[in-house]
Parts: structure tokens; sequence; C-alpha cells
């Protein structure tokens, strides 16, 4: 048998070697694994980018064992209940079988039963950029209801084995890898996407002034930083508002310039500016029908700057007052980060927090951006 393996691309914890154990598992039970990239229009909605995607997570032919196959053509498999056509990875759909393996957690625009996980795998990734287009035709308002509409007639007419989603933790770990056989998919996931609620980082302060953001990127959440942390989405918001400025200082390097979700974010740097490459931006917009998740926040030219400029258009404190801040690395990442002293004053209800009682002060270089942290 020739067996599809999927593989997305999100930085999900652990991918190439959870990939890698697949394609072995397959290989030992006698069948030809291939990998699929199963991302939707990501990569610039190219074969070509979607393999520099994978390649960029240690998803290769030579560290897999066995051949990718990317392409962006797709089959037609028919029409979901609510209207929507629907599309399949072509070199999928030819296999004699398929595995989907994705990460199953909260969605960063809406929500519903099925978010993140399988049944999206199955409609927006290995539907490629048109599948993912009309998946996204209708808006977030519907899109809840269109993923197991469009996953129902994938599951029906493709060959579809089973699901292996992995749910992360807090601590941005794998903690839990469930598999799940093709006729169970639709009733299982609703339960595992409530387990992974539970498991998620969240901020532990209802409102603060000012949040800084180290680095923001597509490898980190779908909106760049994740709405569930920030409270701050382009789609009219899915959860709590938190800071009143949001502060992206940089894109990472895993994102390949793919800036989506910067307009979350109200100040920017000349740094993260300079790396956005609009054609591997845009297409994420036009396929997901968004504009607001895509405009460019107000650009200055380093930290120092962008840091001034956000605490002099806040509103409700002001330097003799003081600022609730709070200082993270990314929204994968937050078991660690830093607070102004306002901000500080909140923990004393949270015993589970630990503070190390330690007075610092970011430092910035000559050209005005910032370089570490010393003692203040």
């Amino acid at each position: 048998m020739s067996i599809a393996i999927t593989a997305g691309s999100r930085g999900i914890a652990n991918v190439d070697l959870i990939t890698r154990s697949i394609v072995d598992f397959v290989k030992a039970r006698g069948a030809v694994p291939f990998i699929v990239p199963a991302m939707g229009s990501h990569g610039g909605a190219t074969a070509e980018g979607q393999l520099e995607v994978l390649a960029s997570y240690g998803i290769t032919p030579e560290a897999m064992g066995c051949e990718i196959r990317s392409s962006m053509e797709v089959v037609e498999l028919g029409t979901s209940d609510t209207g929507l056509p629907v599309y399949l990875d072509k070199n999928a759909y030819e296999a004699d079988g398929i595995i989907v393996s994705c990460r199953l957690k909260p969605h960063n625009a809406f929500r519903g039963p099925y978010e993140s996980g399988p049944c999206k795998m199955l409609a927006v990734g290995l539907g490629k950029q048109k599948g993912a287009e009309r998946v996204h035709s209708d808006g977030m308002g519907k899109i809840g209801a269109n993923i197991p509409s469009i996953a129902k007639v994938i599951l029906a007419r493709a060959p579809i084995l089973f699901a292996l989603p992995c749910i992360e933790n807090a601590y941005d770990e794998t903690c839990r890898i469930e598999a799940i056989p093709a006729g169970r998919i639709l009733a299982e996931e609703p339960p595992l996407l409530e387990y992974a609620k539970s498991r998620m980082a969240k901020v532990p302060f209802d409102q603060a002034d000012i949040l800084f953001v180290d680095e923001t990127g597509k490898d980190i959440s779908g909106a760049g930083m994740d709405p569930n942390v920030t409270g701050r989405s382009a789609q009219n918001g899915i959860s709590r508002p938190f800071a009143e400025r949001i502060v992206a200082r940089d894109l990472t390097d895993e994102a390949h310039h793919n800036a989506t979700g910067m307009g979350n974010a109200d100040v920017t740097t000349r740094r993260l500016f300079d790396k956005i490459d609009m054609e591997q931006t845009y297409p994420n917009s036009l396929t997901s029908r968004d504009i607001n998740g895509f405009r460019i926040p107000i650009v200055m030219e380093n930290d120092d700057l962008a840091i001034r400029f956000a605490l002099h258009t806040i509103t409700g404190a002001n330097a003799e007052s003081g600022y609730r801040a709070m200082w993270i690395r990314d929204t994968n990442h937050v078991q660690t980060f830093y607070v102004t002293e306002r901000l500080l004053a909140d923990t004393a209800a949270m015993p589970w927090l630990r503070t190390d009682g330690v007075a610092l002060r970011p430092v910035f270089g000559a050209d005005g951006y910032f370089t570490g942290w010393e003692r203040a």
C-alpha cells in the first residue's frame, strides 16, 4: 500500500520526530509511505514554498526517509451539506491510505466543537489553497460549521485510515498523542479539544496597559500571536481584551517572511517590517478573506522608539503613575515573563506564580534594539 502522511505548517513540538515515527511505523507494516504538505495556502500557495516550510522543521526526504510529494493540485470530491465544493490534495487522494498527523488546539479566530485539529487538517490543510479558500469563503462566522461539513465528505470519499493529533501543554511540550480511527474522528475530536483548552497557557492578568512580544510568526500561531493568549483578534475578538497596546518586536525566521497577524499589533519595528514578504503574506489574506489581520502597524525605527511610541499613546497611565506592562518571548512561551512593578502587585493573589524579586531594566544597543536585561 502507498500511504500519504500529512505534515502541516505550524511550529509543532517534536513535529519531525512524530512524522518520522509515523513513516517508520508505515514501513514496518510493509507499506510505502510518502509525506504531503497539508497547509492550505501557506508557503506562498506554491508547491516549492510548502517544501521550504517543511524543510525548516526538519522534514526533508533525507531526514524522514521517504518521498515528499508537494503539489497544489486537488481533486473535487463532491459538495458539503453547507453547499461548498470539497477538494483534496491529489497526491493524497490517489494513495491507498491517508494518515492525518496534526496538532489539536483552540483556533485563533473562531469557536466551535471542531477548531484546529483533524477535521481542519482535512478541510483546510489537505484542501490546499483552493479548498482553504472555500472553507473561509463565508467568513469566520461560518467556518465552524463548514469544517465538519466538509470533513464528513472527505471521510466518506477519501481513503482516510486514522488521525494522529498531538496536544501540547502550557510549556509548549507534547503532552498527549491520540490515535483516532477514521470512523470515530467526528465523535472524538470535540472532547479532545476541551482537553487541549485545559492545557493551554493563559495570561494571568485581567488587564494591562501594554504587552511587549519579542517574536510573532505563522510558526507560532495562525495569527502570528495567538489571540487565546493576547486577547487581541482581528476577527472582532474571540477572547477577553487584555492590553491597550501591543508591541511586536520581530518576526521569526521560521515564519518564512509571512507576517500574517501583524495587524493584531499596534506598533512594530523597522526590523520586522523589512522581513515581510508580501507574496508570502497576502495569499493567506486572499484565502482567509481577512483584511484586518494583515494591516501594517505603526512602524518605528527600532525597539526603543517602538516602546516609547506605545507608552506615549496609552490613555490610562503615564510615567508618573507607572505602567501595567508585561513582556513575553512569544505566545507559545509564557511560562517565564517580565512585568512592571504596578502589574507585579497583582501576583500577590497568585500563590502558584513564582517571582524572583530581582528588579531589571532593558538594555538597548547603539542601534536602539533590545540586547538583554540588567539589574536596575
